[in-house]
């Protein structure tokens, strides 16, 4: 028999979807708001690709 007390076990509350950690009408998302004015996104600079030689060792010929 189920037991009538609310815990971690029952997904219905906010303390059993952290115990199971998904979400629902318990626990909602947090919805990110955008913050000020919108502005144009800033460029990222350019990686630098670099190439790492590596020595090939040389083996005894037998």
């Amino acid at each position: 028999m189920r037991s009538k007390t609310m815990g971690k076990g029952d997904r219905r509350t906010a303390k059993g979807k952290r115990y199971n950690s998904s979400y629902g009408i318990a626990r909602p998302k947090a919805v990110t708001k955008a913050a000020g004015s919108a502005s144009a996104p800033v460029a990222k600079k350019a990686a630098k690709t670099t190439k790492k030689v590596v020595a090939k060792k040389a083996t005894k010929a037998a």
